[in-house]
């Protein structure tokens, strides 16, 4: 008889699927029975931590004899009462009086349990509001009846959308303040209703409240008799339950690995879907398979046959498959995606306003790795809702932008999959920025592996007697790029440097034959030759690229995908001293209009903002310029 006591293997088989039924359907109420999160965002001052206060009242969740005590202790320190202070528990919110932190608070209806979560309306605690707002399943949007959609409500309710949330009531708080005023309500209303529809949201309810005074809180108020919708808790019971984590695909985030005895133990916590002794699972990165042998219990504990989501679990495979911290388990059939680039919607926290090309690390579930923020393709005005070209995202801006991971991570859209489909940003051990997933280039790469090379770089340079590394000369035409390039790859050649020449002219005959002038075409033609520049470099060559890559956008992109042999050289020549020489004849065709997005004539050029290297041909013969940027070169690059 097998050791676990089954007479057979499809007994065994049969009592891990009743088993794991039994646990499911558990696990399924459970979740449906936990108290509902909901979070409370909007404007500071318009009300919000008095609301919260309020519905706990309402509500019956306060202890006896709470509100007389916070009564006295007003009247002790010459205050005026205020709901809001049920919250405050912090001194410095008191004395500043603004909420800093997220609170969490239960209450209950008839209905069911809640957990309300008040995040700050300040923008300087705008992360505190994001972590509360990344929790809850369903939001109430506060605006004062009085001020309308101010900057910072419309600022939270496109957060509420980058986040995810659909779900959303709105309270006009202050009804009382503008007189019960009818007309007044229905104006605040259809702009709120109006902003919301514009970034994909649908009001639930829009309900005129007075969080001070109790109107339509719990109760119809008859000082709106005009008001014929339900009271802010009716509001509430009207948001149905999202679908629970177990009957969602399976994702389990790998934690760590142990070796116990002969034992490779696997562990982690089951974030969605289930899991039980037998199941194939795919480990991404990578698209490796292998059976789970068995899940594993610690001192006397019997072992379990099955897990479902919200448990952490150990676990052994019945084949030795490479697996590591950061990798994501799943089912065949139902893979994440897997990708090195992610188009990511992001909201910025730091001070220092995030440039491209700056490396952060990234988090996502347990994975953790350098990240370049290889472009900024879009900044978000929350007032407009119209998107802008920017070189920077200013804190607590909003943004879409392309971030490119140091190795290829499982993830998942975030309208699909929300628990691993956001992370966050940070430098130095600072959470920075927090993103969700919007796409990841070339889809589901789980079938897609990358080849390690047979030869490394170190290899490369020992034979050489240089390492890889690319020169990227930037400047106006006729500054003399191509002309110093050409130079110094033969005398470089002459040294025995293995280099190459990667003009912007040759190779718009070939690799970039199809692109045009305009800003989008310039761009792409700069990250081509960026890609390509990279795959030389890595091949242990000293690449020159010779282009005027007028945008520094365009140049940052570049750095980030070449990374750290990327050399930024600024080829300085004034205008007037490139439109003397002109050697092409492309200055007076420009002047004379026949030619359009002409770099320094009807284009933009962006000189450099802290190259790595000058070279002045303005006042430099080529060769002494070629020179400079060869004595470089060999500095730079020597092993």
């Amino acid at each position: 008889m097998p050791s676990s006591g089954c007479a057979s293997p499809a007994i065994c088989e049969s009592i891990r699927i009743v088993n794991l039924q039994e646990k499911i359907r558990a696990a399924a109420s459970t979740q449906r029975s936990r108290a509902f999160p909901i979070v409370i965002v909007g404007h500071v001052d318009h009300g919000k931590s008095t609301l919260v206060g309020r519905l706990l009242h309402e509500t019956g969740a306060l202890p006896t004899g709470k509100v007389e005590q916070l009564r006295a202790v007003s009247e002790k320190r010459g205050l005026e009462f205020e709901w809001s202070f049920l919250l405050d528990a912090l001194q410095v919110e008191r004395d500043q009086g603004i909420t800093v932190d997220t609170t969490q608070i239960w209450f209950h209806t008839q209905q069911r349990r809640y957990v309300i979560i008040d995040a700050p309306g300040h923008k300087e605690f705008l992360k505190n509001m994001v972590t509360g707002a990344a929790q809850a399943d369903a939001a109430i949007l506060v605006v004062d009846a009085a001020q309308g959609l101010a900057e910072q409500t419309r600022r939270h309710a496109y957060l509420l959308h980058l986040l995810g949330l659909r779900q959303v009531a709105v309270a006009v708080n202050k009804i009382d303040l503008i007189g019960f005023d009818a007309n007044r309500f229905n104006d605040v209303a259809a702009a709120v209703r109006g902003y919301l529809a514009s970034i994909g949201i649908t009001a639930a309810q829009i309900v005129p409240v007075s969080a001070k005074e109790g109107d339509n809180i719990a109760e119809a108020s008859a000082n709106t008799p005009w008001y014929h919708g339900p009271t802010l808790l009716e509001a509430l019971d009207g948001f149905p339950d999202r679908a629970a984590a177990v009957e969602q695909p399976l994702r389990l985030p790998i934690q760590d690995l142990y070796r116990v005895d002969d034992k490779r133990i696997i562990v982690g916590r089951i974030e969605s879907g289930n899991l039980k002794v037998g199941d194939r699972l795919r480990f991404t990165p990578g698209g490796r398979e292998a059976n789970v042998a068995s899940l594993e219990a610690w001192g006397n504990q019997a072992a379990p046959v099955a897990a479902v989501a919200g448990e952490s679990v150990a676990f052994t495979l019945d084949e030795d498959v490479f697996v590591e911290r950061g990798g994501l388990a799943t089912a065949p059939d139902a893979p994440p995606l897997e990708s090195t680039r992610i188009l990511a919607r992001l909201f910025w926290l730091d001070k220092e306003p995030l440039h491209a090309g700056q490396r952060l690390t990234l988090k996502l579930g347990t994975a953790e790795t350098d990240a370049l923020v290889e472009a900024i393709e879009e900044v978000i005005d929350v007032e407009t809702l119209l998107p802008a070209k920017a070189d920077h995202v200013e804190r607590n801006g909003v943004a879409r932008v392309i971030l490119r991971s140091r190795k290829p991570l499982a993830l998942d859209r975030y309208e699909t999959m929300a628990r691993t489909g956001r992370g966050v940003l940070a430098r130095n051990f600072h959470i920075v920025a927090g993103f969700v997933v919007e796409s990841a280039e070339g889809g589901r790469l789980a079938d897609v592996t990358r080849v390690d090379a047979s030869v490394s770089q170190a290899d490369r340079a020992q034979l050489n007697g240089h390492r890889g590394g690319v020169l990227w000369l930037t400047g106006l035409s006729a500054a003399g790029k191509s002309t110093v390039a050409m130079a110094a790859m033969r005398q470089l050649f002459n040294r025995g440097r293995q280099v190459y020449v990667l003009d912007g002219d040759n190779v718009r005959h070939g690799l970039n034959r199809d692109l045009g002038f305009t800003p989008e075409a310039r761009s792409e033609n700069i990250r081509r030759l960026a890609e390509a520049a990279r795959l030389m470099a890595d091949a242990g060559l000293i690449v020159l690229v010779a282009a005027i890559s007028p945008s520094q956008a365009d140049r940052d992109q570049a750095r980030g995908i070449i990374g750290e042999g990327f050399r930024e050289i600024f080829v300085n020549a004034d205008l007037s001293v490139c439109q003397q020489r002109d050697p092409k004849g492309l200055y007076k065709r420009a002047l004379a209009g026949e030619i359009a997005n002409f770099t320094g004539v009807s284009a933009p050029y962006e000189a450099p903002r802290q190259a790595d290297l000058v070279v002045d041909t303005g006042s430099l013969a080529p060769i002494q310029a070629a020179q400079v940027l060869i004595d470089y070169a060999e500095r730079q690059f020597a092993v």
